[in-house]
């Protein structure tokens, strides 16, 4: 999972970032409400786990500011506040648990993979943009109702690129996220698969991307699914052996 941290308390916040990422997880902290928003604004993660007690917005402040628009987020609620009126307002709110401090480190570990279990079982298998579809169950992309073959490598890079709903996506975290490599790492990796996943996307549609390329450049940041047709050429493509043999 994606997951972000907002607590103001940094040596639990570390302690909290450091366990979590020994769980797999690509976890970020901040240390206040606002910071929490904008970070989940441009990230969009899989999980918020949000202290109440935060400087500059309060934690009943995000979950409201959060409501209707990231509905895609599941947010783990920690609080010292006891009360039970409390934890039924954040609830109320959208929080999808709550966690009274202190705690357990792995109590918290269990609820958060209780939460993604239940965030995949209601997701809706099929990510779509346009005539693309991916399928996570079966592993499968059409487009304009053919198959597409891709590799494994090829399958996460389009995966990433469409849960990110044509957000732009920065080499770095292309790197981080879909190959786990170093975002300083001096590879042109990213732009090899996406010059691939380009060229076998277009022998699917209708014809052959002439015009416009459905994963754009966006010039001096990354790449995204695109918006629409543009009147930009022929999409340019790497020759293949320009391939990262290591990938």
């Amino acid at each position: 999972m994606r997951v972000l941290i907002v607590e103001d308390d940094a040596a639990l916040g570390l302690f909290l970032q450091k366990g979590l990422k020994l769980e797999g997880h690509q976890v970020d902290w901040v240390g206040d409400g606002e910071a929490g928003l904008r970070h989940a604004e441009e990230h969009r993660p899989d999980l918020i786990v949000l202290d109440l007690s935060l400087p500059r917005k309060d934690g009943t402040e995000v979950l409201e500011e959060m409501r209707g628009r990231f509905d895609e987020t599941s947010v783990l609620v920690l609080t010292g506040r006891s009360s039970v009126e409390e934890r039924i307002k954040c609830l109320n709110l959208g929080a999808d648990d709550c966690l009274l401090k202190p705690f357990s480190f792995h109590e918290l570990t269990a609820r958060c993979r209780a939460l993604l279990r239940r965030r995949e079982q209601f997701a809706d298998p099929v990510l779509r943009h346009g005539d693309v579809e991916l399928n996570r169950m079966e592993r499968k992309v059409m487009r304009n109702g053919q198959l597409v073959d891709l590799t494994v490598k090829e399958f996460s890079l389009l995966e990433f690129l469409l849960m990110r709903r044509g957000q732009c996506c920065s080499r770095s975290e292309l790197l981080r996220d879909v190959w786990q490599m170093s975002p300083d790492a001096g590879t042109n990796v990213v732009d090899v698969y996406i010059n691939y996943l380009r060229r076998k996307l277009a022998a699917a549609s209708v014809d052959g991307d002439l015009g416009y390329s459905v994963i754009e450049t966006v010039r001096g940041e990354g790449y995204r699914m695109s918006s629409g047709r543009k009147s930009v050429g022929r999409v340019g493509v790497l020759p293949v052996s320009a391939a990262y043999a290591g990938a």
